[in-house]
């Protein structure tokens, strides 16, 4: 018995492992920057985006979940994780427009993909950006339009003195980099026109928490009236990180099904 148990622990253990080994990863040179990425499982490609400050290792815990019907691209967008620290002042289009280039470079002609945060406000600049690309986008507490201005407590409280309570900051390789994000941050300013939303292509799900205290419920609004094909999810008493803790496993289930649409 022991030893049956000993095996299954192993063969358990071995699939865990398999599943965090990337297929391929690299550094690419993009927009004359580099730009870090890695590549697991099968399938149609859908990309993981992370939020502002976070890198793609934030996404590592779903990657079994999706690995067997796709090709997951998980990618540390510009300025954070293994890619170059930021060169130039924070624009969310000019992220999308690396993002693009780096899809260019990897030969994708279409794609999924699921934003959180700054992840879901790229994933917007770049539905516009190359409006052909995206079959349908998941976006979690982000709907394309966002003032860090409107938020001031979050600039008084997301500095480098301030630090070590984001625990998240420590997957990044320098202190360096995590001053460079941090003061970044108060040029985080995106906005999407009632007119851009109208020429959006891909079919949107938006995933709200109630209790997300950087969402603006009147934006919501403005952005499903006039987000042709989109549909909003407002998760009860859950807030930034609606994919997370205790509605992860909903969230699988609900973002499997809407990304299965043809």
């Amino acid at each position: 018995m022991k030893t049956f148990i000993a095996l299954i622990l192993s063969i358990l253990i071995s699939t865990y492992m398999f599943s965090q080994t990337p297929k391929k990863s690299e550094s690419v040179s993009v927009n004359g920057k580099s730009i870090y990425y890695e590549i697991y499982g099968k399938g149609e490609p859908l990309l993981l985006l992370h939020g502002y400050s976070q890198t793609s290792n934030s996404w590592k815990p779903y990657v079994k979940d999706y690995e067997e019907e796709y090709e997951v691209y998980l990618i540390d967008l510009t300025g954070h994780g293994k890619s170059e620290t930021f060169k130039e002042t924070l624009s969310i289009k000019s992220v999308a427009e690396d993002l693009n280039l780096l899809i260019n470079h990897l030969k994708l002609d279409k794609i999924k993909a699921i934003g959180f945060s700054f992840g879901g406000d790229v994933l917007f600049q770049l539905a516009l950006l190359n409006p052909n690309l995206m079959e349908s986008m998941i976006t979690i507490g982000a709907v394309g339009t966002w003032n860090v201005d409107d938020f001031s407590q979050h600039l008084q409280t997301f500095t480098f003195k301030n630090r070590n309570n984001f625990h998240w900051l420590i997957d990044h390789d320098s202190d360096e980099k995590v001053k460079a994000i941090m003061g970044q941050f108060k040029n985080y300013k995106v906005k999407v026109s009632n007119e851009e939303l109208q020429s959006i292509k891909p079919e949107v799900l938006i995933m709200i928490g109630d209790d997300d205290e950087g969402m603006d419920f009147n934006e919501i609004a403005r952005v499903k009236n006039y987000l042709p094909k989109s549909d909003i999810w407002i998760l009860p008493d859950v807030a930034h990180g609606a994919h997370e803790g205790k509605t992860k496993s909903e969230f699988i289930l609900k973002s499997k099904a809407f990304l299965s649409k043809k």
